[in-house]
């Protein structure tokens, strides 16, 4: 249940406007990519917005968080510009990582974003390591990794949660579950229903939350945040939620049954967040659809500032890049 005393309207009004920056920053990309505009491929993030909306909403801006080869809503939900975004899209120099990132690793350490990794489950001891820098230099900031259930079978999630559990690190496991690593559903893959439930073998709390539903993903990150920061260590959170589209802009999703398609697809997180908003009387008709424009019109922008940016030089490859002496 939505407790409009805990959480303002101006809260409420920005983290549903996230994610219609991150669903119509990726409309966008999509067509983009179809029409041969941008270079490389892409894994879009439709269908998923609540999850990085709601939990970056609980971060501050010195916060760090770790994403993966689906980046770009994370991307926007913790601050990275989307000139800067669209533009290392574009592959131009003026890219958030100069055009050496592209898609899967794009990212901004100046609003506490590490460009992606790519490696399915590389970001989870990344952010455990900055959680133990943070409890080392009594920084007070708090980690948060983003991944998908097919990286819970990776070593790395194991020995990364039973590291920061051990160390009671301020660090937040946040598991965005589609169902599939791939085209492989998770129940080919583990026994337990959930994955929540392996937290329990590092002595952490475990959460399932329905991802599909921003408020209820808020009120668990808010907590397991908190949590964090105030030292008690990490927490596995599990939101279940559904990419609307393939894996990557390839994949046409026939292993997908047509059934499951059509119920997860009406539990589009977007929809269903303006319903309760303007129930709450927080949000009207008529706000919704300016928000909609103005985002159009940024979205619009960003493209516009991407394509006139200049392209790298050859010799850029050589800066940023750490080059061994000579023995």
């Amino acid at each position: 249940m939505i407790d409009k005393t805990k959480i303002s309207p101006n809260k409420f009004i920005e983290t549903y406007t996230t994610m219609v920056r991150i669903r119509q920053f990726e409309d966008r990309v999509y067509l983009l990519f179809l029409e041969g505009e941008m270079p490389g491929t892409i894994h879009l993030y439709q269908g998923q917005e609540a999850v990085a909306a709601a939990v970056c909403a609980n971060l501050r801006r010195e916060d760090l968080i770790t994403s993966t080869h689906r980046p770009h809503g994370h991307a926007i939900a913790k601050g990275v510009s989307l000139r800067s975004l669209m533009a290392e899209l574009f592959a131009k120099k003026t890219g958030c990582c100069e055009a050496k990132g592209g898609s899967m690793h794009m990212g901004d350490m100046d609003v506490g974003m590490l460009p992606a990794i790519a490696i399915v489950g590389g970001g989870i001891p990344v952010a455990t390591g900055l959680a133990l820098a943070s409890k080392m230099m009594h920084s007070g900031k708090v980690a948060v990794s983003f991944f998908g259930d097919g990286a819970t079978s990776e070593g790395a999630f194991h020995e990364a949660v039973n590291m920061g559990a051990i160390w009671n690190l301020p660090v937040v496991y946040v598991c965005e579950n589609n169902l599939y690593g791939a085209s492989t559903h998770q129940s080919k893959v583990m026994k337990i229903k959930n994955v929540a439930e392996r937290a329990s073998s590092y002595g952490i709390p475990g959460k399932v939350v329905d991802g599909n539903d921003v408020f209820s993903v808020y009120e668990v990150a808010k907590e397991a945040i908190s949590r964090a920061r105030k030292g008690k260590g990490p927490t596995l959170l599990e939101c279940k939620t559904y990419r609307r589209g393939g894996h990557s802009r390839s994949d046409a999703c026939r292993y997908r049954g047509k059934e499951e398609e059509k119920v997860w697809l009406a539990k589009d997180p977007i929809p269903q967040a303006r319903k309760k908003l303007v129930q709450l009387g927080v949000l009207t008709e008529k706000k919704a659809k300016e928000i909609e424009e103005k985002v159009k019109k940024e979205i619009k922008d960003a493209i516009e500032y991407a394509r006139r940016s200049p392209s790298p030089e050859p010799e850029d490859t050589l800066v940023n890049v750490f080059v061994g002496g000579e023995n």
